[in-house]
Order: C-alpha cells, then structure tokens, then sequence
C-alpha cells in the first residue's frame, strides 16, 4: 500500500477545539480559493443524475468544512438539498453552537455516527468530504463495504492524489511546512467569522501555522492512490452494487483530487 500513516493534531480527542475551528476555517478558505465549493457542487449534480436524493449524510464532518458552503451553492439554485453533518466524535459545544445558527436545511447530529457500522438504508446520500484519508485501511475498508452491504448511495471526495514518492515528500518537507505556515498568515484576514482568538494563535502566538503546515503536509501521503483503492479497500464485487473511482476536474480541465463514488441499483 503506497499510504503511510501519519498523525495529524485535528485526529486527536485532546487537540483544542480553539485551535481546531481556526484551522478549519482557514482550509475554508483554501478551498474557495482552489474552486472545490464549485467542484464538488457539480460532482453531486452528476450523481444525482444516477441516483435521486433531496438529502446527504456527511459522515466526518468534524467542524463542518466545506458542504455547508456547497450545500448553500446548490440550494441557490433549483435544488432544495437537506444535509445532516455528523462525526464519530462530534464536539458538543460546537454542535449546539451550530445548530442555533439556524442554518437553512442544515443541522449537526448531537449523537455519534460511526461510518463504518451505521446500517440506515436511506434514501439519501452519504458524503465523505476530505475525511477519507484520516481512517486507517482497516476503517476506510469497513466504510466502503458497510456502504455496499447495507446498499447505501456514498460519494467520496479527496482534495489531492497520492502521487509522490514519500522520499521525494519527506526531502521536500521543510521548503513545504514554510510555505504552509506563510500561507496560514495571509489567508487568516479572509477567515469569516474572524475572532480574537484566531488573530492571538496565528498572529501574537503563532501556533496555528504550525499545526496547519503540518497537517496540511501529513495529509498527502495518507491519501489512498488508485491502486490502494481498488486493490486493498474495495469490497468484493456485487451485482446490485456499483463502484466508480475517477480524477475530479475544473471547468478549465485542470484536476482537482478524485472521487469514489458507490451507488446501489435502483
């Protein structure tokens, strides 16, 4: 398997929430510059064209990420999608907050969701935004076929590939961490909300950038290849299940991460 296990802080219980909701929302913010609000709103859009679905279950959401922002993209339009975040582990605090935001048909799931054990048979789709490298081969294993056990629609989205060498990324690293750490400077002033907090950790006492370089860094060779995919993680193969894994591109043909997309027949 070309994935290495590497840690990052947001996969620990003991991390800050402080820290962790700053970081999320500067990867927010990443992701408005690069485009993938828009990606995967069209991504979604060609799914539906194979399976209908008026809701999503995002599984690992964590601090919300980006399908709040997709969702509200989509729902401009003529589409009127629900969605339910959820976590394995989802912060209470930042559920309640959340939910008494009064997001239009968008809410948090109080309770835990594991993916690799909910059964529901729904109607609906499953998500899995930038979530998927975080699990260990034996999970991600146990997600994808829950999914087609339980004949459950679930749509996968990474940012990245799997494409260096790992020696090539570890020579690399400290050019990589420096780049991350400045970047971190300049996106903060674009983080809405902004607050006190994320000005003191990133500006005053520069944690964030640290955390955020080395996280955004570890994150590369976690990511499943193609190869990790289709050789190690996906189920046996099933008449009455479908498994689609393909590069995700821009409207310019530019690529922009890739995609596994599992649907039952209907």
């Amino acid at each position: 398997m070309k994935r290495v296990q590497l840690f990052e802080f947001e996969d620990f219980t003991w991390f800050p929430s402080v820290f962790r909701s700053t970081m999320t929302k500067l990867i927010v913010v990443m992701h408005r510059l690069l485009g993938t609000k828009e990606v995967i709103a069209s991504l979604l859009k060609e799914v539906q064209k194979e399976y209908s679905f008026s809701k999503i279950i995002d599984l690992g959401s964590g601090s919300g990420g980006i399908m709040p922002t997709v969702i509200d993209y989509l729902n401009e339009s003529e589409h009127k999608i629900k969605l339910m975040l959820s976590d394995l582990h989802p912060n209470k605090e930042f559920v309640e907050n959340f939910n008494k935001q009064n997001h239009n048909n968008i809410s948090y799931l109080t309770s835990s969701l594991d993916a690799s054990t909910h059964k529901e048979k729904s109607e609906g789709l499953k998500t899995m935004m930038n979530s998927f490298h975080h699990m260990q081969p034996k999970v991600a294993k146990a997600i994808l076929k829950n999914a087609q056990d339980n004949k459950q629609a679930i749509l996968i989205y990474e940012m990245a590939e799997n494409k260096m060498p790992f020696l090539v990324w570890f020579l690399l690293l400290p050019i990589s961490l420096t780049i991350l750490m400045l970047m971190s400077l300049f996106l903060l002033p674009f983080v809405k909300p902004l607050n006190w907090k994320d000005v003191l950790f990133t500006y005053i006492l520069p944690v964030i950038p640290i955390f955020y370089a080395w996280d955004g860094q570890a994150s590369m060779p976690r990511m499943y290849s193609f190869e990790d995919i289709k050789e190690e993680l996906l189920p046996l193969k099933n008449e009455n299940y479908k498994w689609k894994i393909d590069v995700v591109k821009k409207e310019n043909g530019k690529s922009l991460g890739y995609y596994i997309l599992g649907l039952p027949d209907v």
